[in-house]
């Protein structure tokens, strides 16, 4: 299913387009999948980085209360940490802090995700286009919008653990420790 679904994604001209087709056809039954474990093995054995990301950003748009019309970028990643909810609550018996650290790991793999393909394979582009661009040794181009300072960062990771620590008290279990820290 994998390989199918990332052969997919490269037999258009455009892989942006097909991804978010194929994203938007795969995003409702991501929503139906009951165990966070089957999710897991889903996002993380997708073969395609530029599907992954689009199918996490349709995942944190449906958990945002006010979804952003930017296009992928830093920013809005930035954009989740602040405004996500955990919404993402598919089993009755998940304790809160499970379902952080569920978000958190998605917000690694969607950060990754992103940092994978606009920045080092150049996979907005078409395959035969991308092997001209390798050939060049060209380098991707940033987005306005992933210009963001350490401060931008420092600022929204203190507001997102501020939020935490109002739903889970102090301590941290250690799994939501590492995955802040990783993923700041």
């Amino acid at each position: 299913l994998q390989r199918m679904l990332s052969i997919a994604v490269e037999v258009d001209r455009s892989p942006t387009c097909s991804s978010r087709r194929i994203a938007d056809e795969i995003f409702p039954f991501i929503l139906n999948i009951p165990l966070r474990s089957q999710r897991e093995i889903l996002l993380n054995t997708m073969e395609s980085q530029l599907l992954r990301c689009r199918l996490l950003e349709l995942l944190f748009q449906h958990s945002c209360d006010v979804p952003s019309t930017s296009s992928m970028s830093l920013e809005k990643i930035l954009y989740f940490l602040s405004h996500c909810s955990v919404q993402l609550h598919f089993e009755d018996e998940t304790a809160t802090w499970q379902r952080w650290d569920e978000m958190l790991q998605y917000l690694s793999l969607l950060l990754m995700s992103y940092q994978t393909f606009p920045l080092a394979e150049h996979l907005r582009s078409s395959l035969s286009d991308r092997m001209g661009l390798m050939v060049q040794k060209a380098r991707p181009r940033l987005q306005e919008s992933d210009n963001i300072t350490n401060l931008d960062i420092q600022l929204k990771m203190e507001d997102f653990i501020s939020r935490m620590q109002e739903v889970l008290g102090e301590p941290f279990p250690p799994q939501i420790q590492e995955k802040l820290f990783l993923l700041q």
